[in-house]
């Protein structure tokens, strides 16, 4: 009588193919110049250190992953920005508090173990980190048959900062007539997605054929850490915000403190060509402003005397400009106009 042999392979399982990619992550870790190469990859814990040159060092945790901006490089065939935007939608959000990124590691749960699509993802993930001057210092990689359709998979992503005490960015630091400066994005970021790819289907679009979609809605996610962490060490900084989920007016209203309000001129906002498209496409502009960044990725609140300081810390592309102050009211946020679409 035969009997079946069970094997955790032929269960949809491959423990050397995860091997292989832990031996991958640990050969082009050994690899990385400077001083913060991964020395944790393989073991059962990360150990790292608190910069000593911090006095009183907080530590802020964020984590977060990139939604449905996965199907679109599935679609395309396309994995080595997704790891990016991964590593910018946590660190974006620790620089809010005046963090400084120190550590990150990354979650990837998937159907079946794929090396090129998995090496193509982590690249992106280093190339995330080192923008960020942080380490990434160990993850998880799950094969999970039966859970995920073929091809399927997800990522997400945990951050941890360190920042000290007198530097945290509190609401009390924004003040009277400040001012509300709007940094561009480089695009969708990673916000929005089943939007976009509901217009996708419903207009029929194979954006593998569109060079201007195809470009565009896999964009990684602009990193501000750098130039942000330079505005807090030379105080030019007052507050900030992350624009993701939820839009401008979300946002900003979670750094406004009691009795103010930031009042916004949509007119002064410049939407990038993407969200130009999406609007054509029969979406309200109270939707737009709610479901994308609309072209403004990240927003500072400053001192209006240090507008010409603040603007020398970004590249030519991503130059600040105002769309607001901050005035006397007790709504935390007030949109006046409209925006210029066309």
């Amino acid at each position: 009588m035969n009997k079946s042999v069970f094997t955790y392979k032929k269960s949809g399982v491959d423990i050397n193919a995860a091997e292989k990619f832990v031996k991958f992550i640990a050969a082009i870790s050994s690899k990385k110049k400077g001083k913060k190469k991964f020395t944790n990859i393989g073991g059962f814990g990360s150990i790292s250190n608190i910069p000593n040159n911090i006095k009183d060092p907080k530590i802020v945790a964020c984590t977060d992953g990139v939604g449905t901006k996965i199907e679109i490089a599935n679609t395309i065939n396309k994995f080595d920005t997704i790891g990016i935007d991964l590593v910018a939608m946590s660190v974006n959000d620790l620089i809010v508090q005046g963090a400084r990124p120190l550590l990150f590691l990354d979650y990837i749960s998937i159907n079946k173990i794929n090396l090129p699509k998995l090496k193509s993802i982590i690249k992106g993930i280093i190339k995330g980190c080192k923008i960020s001057e942080c380490s990434l210092v160990g993850g998880e990689t799950a094969e999970m048959p039966g859970t995920y359709e073929k091809g399927k998979f997800d990522i997400a992503g945990f951050a941890v900062g360190v920042v000290d005490k007198k530097k945290i960015l509190k609401k009390k630091k924004i003040k009277y007539n400040d001012l509300i400066l709007a940094v561009p994005s480089s695009g969708l970021h990673s916000n929005g997605y089943s939007l976009v790819r509901n217009i996708i289907k419903k207009r029929k679009i194979n954006i593998k054929n569109n060079s201007f979609l195809k470009k565009e809605l896999i964009k990684p996610t602009k990193i501000y850490v750098k130039e942000v962490l330079n505005l807090i060490d030379n105080k030019l900084l007052n507050g900030c915000a992350n624009i993701t989920g939820g839009g401008l007016s979300d946002n900003v209203q979670r750094i406004i403190p009691e009795k103010y309000c930031a009042e916004i001129n949509l007119n002064n906002i410049k939407p990038l060509k993407i969200f130009k498209w999406l609007k054509k496409n029969n979406i309200k502009e109270n939707e737009m402003l709610k479901t994308f960044n609309c072209g403004v990725g990240f927003c500072l609140v400053i001192n209006p005397k240090n507008l010409d300081e603040v603007n020398k810390y970004f590249s030519k592309n991503y130059k600040p400009y105002v769309i607001g102050k901050i005035v006397k009211r007790s709504k935390k946020v007030k949109l006046n106009g409209k925006i210029n679409w066309f």
